[in-house]
């Protein structure tokens, strides 16, 4: 299973997305899910353990997860986040990861990232739109 994933925000805090594409056995999912105001890196967490949540029901063995957040890899590979605010984020993506046999996590540059970041600014736009 591969998963791309994406949060943006518009403005530091500010309206808020997500964007995940996951591909598994011929399937592909296009999620795009508006989160309201929040910062740019706590998004980019709520993107990796969305995805995961929306991936556990395919009973994957393998996934491999890309992210264009070094933030948030970061925190991921060493199992802790600098910032309290990302921990119980983290600990849930922690719980997710501990519950699938093989998980790789990889960060890309934003421009290999398009679609995830289509559908995260397009969540962005459903947010502006709720808080008018």
């Amino acid at each position: 299973m591969e998963i791309y994933v994406d949060g943006a925000s518009a403005g530091n805090p500010g309206p808020s997305g997500i964007g995940i594409v996951i591909t598994a056995d011929g399937t592909h999912e296009q999620i795009s899910i508006p989160l309201g105001i929040l910062s740019n890196h706590e998004v980019e967490f709520i993107a990796i353990k969305t995805a995961l949540t929306k991936a556990i029901p395919y009973n994957p063995t393998f996934i491999r997860l890309y992210s264009d957040s070094k933030v948030a890899i970061d925190a991921i590979e060493k199992r802790y986040a600098k910032n309290p605010l990302f921990q119980p984020h983290l600990d849930t993506i922690l719980q997710l990861i501990d519950s699938i046999d093989l998980f790789f996590i990889q960060w890309i540059p934003s421009a290999s990232n398009k679609k995830a970041d289509d559908l995260a600014r397009q969540a962005i736009q459903k947010s502006k739109k709720k808080s008018l």
